[in-house]
């Protein structure tokens, strides 16, 4: 929630406050602060004593456990959205449609995004696993929520120097909550199925794609709750979706906005958010924000039920 709020405050100071001559400068500190955040990811996972040994032994599962609750989300909710305008656009009706014809655009821009998160995910993953100036790393862990909550009040400004969204995602009403119906039914009965698959019960096949991207919280939830094994296979696979809606989104978007969100999960309102304003529409981008706010409000509940109904 503080999230939102800092946004809520961007948003303010780009409607009202913040010049427009800067908004070249505003997207910029938007990159440095996703790459820094996806840098931080991969220190945390190259730091992680048994990240091998999980990989080698339990690999195949989380992929296993992060690609069909994905799959099934994307298909839900491009399901359920049909009817929706704004499924795609053209690029001069893109978020960044007022951006100047110098900006970097199509494919060269996608994959220069790509690459920018591919080297801070790696580069992370190599200095955790190494321990290279262990005090920097650890400074910039414990600060990795203030990195958040500037790139979300620079997403904000962003947001806040286009006019009329409100008005033009009056069209959606009670709709808005079809989204996060999608993302979490898709990724629940997911779960299920790779519970199935895996030999484990359904209900603790859902709780590990219960996290919906949070990968942190799903990670140590289910390691209290459940096990070490089913821990480490939910932060593992939940870690899986969030990296893979960074590197999918600037190709899912072609297709479908709304896939995005999907693939993103409880993440697209916050570290995946500055690529929905980059890849989607005005309209998408509040539409993401809504759908990560109600997803994790229920990453929690969704856990505790499930694991409440895999002892029934």
């Amino acid at each position: 929630m503080i999230t939102i709020g800092v946004m809520c405050a961007g948003i303010a100071a780009g409607k009202f406050f913040f010049p427009e001559r800067l908004r070249k400068a505003n997207e910029l500190l938007q990159v440095l602060c996703t790459a820094l955040l996806i840098f931080s990811m991969g220190v945390t996972l190259g730091g992680k004593e048994d990240l091998f040994d999980d990989l080698l032994s339990l690999g195949l599962e989380s992929l296993l456990f992060f690609a069909l609750p994905t799959a099934a989300s994307i298909f839900l909710v491009v399901l359920l959205t049909r009817s929706f305008p704004g499924r795609k656009r053209g690029p001069e009706q893109a978020f960044r449609r007022g951006m100047s014809k110098k900006e970097p655009s199509g494919k060269k821009g996608r994959d220069l995004t790509v690459l920018i998160a591919l080297f801070s995910l790696s580069f992370g993953v190599v200095c955790g696993a190494a321990g290279a100036a262990r005090l920097l790393l650890s400074c910039l862990i414990s600060r990795k929520d203030l990195i958040l909550y500037l790139l979300m009040f620079s997403v904000g400004i962003s947001i806040g120097l286009h006019h009329g969204l409100i008005r033009s995602i009056r069209q959606y009403h009670l709709r808005i909550f079809i989204l996060p119906a999608g993302v979490i039914l898709g990724s629940l009965l997911g779960g299920a199925v790779c519970g199935l698959i895996t030999g484990r019960s359904v209900f603790e096949g859902a709780a590990v794609a219960g996290g919906l991207g949070w990968y942190s919280l799903a990670g140590v939830t289910l390691e209290n709750l459940i096990g070490v094994q089913t821990g480490s296979i939910a932060f593992l696979s939940n870690l899986m979706r969030e990296l893979f809606s960074f590197f999918s989104i600037p190709f899912l978007s072609r297709k479908n906005y709304y896939a995005c969100i999907a693939a993103a999960g409880a993440t697209s309102e916050d570290t995946t958010l500055p690529l929905m304003i980059r890849y989607t529409s005005e309209e998408t981008v509040i539409l993401s924000v809504l759908n990560g706010a109600i997803c994790s409000a229920f990453v929690p509940v969704l856990l505790s039920l499930c694991f409440w109904l895999s002892g029934l």
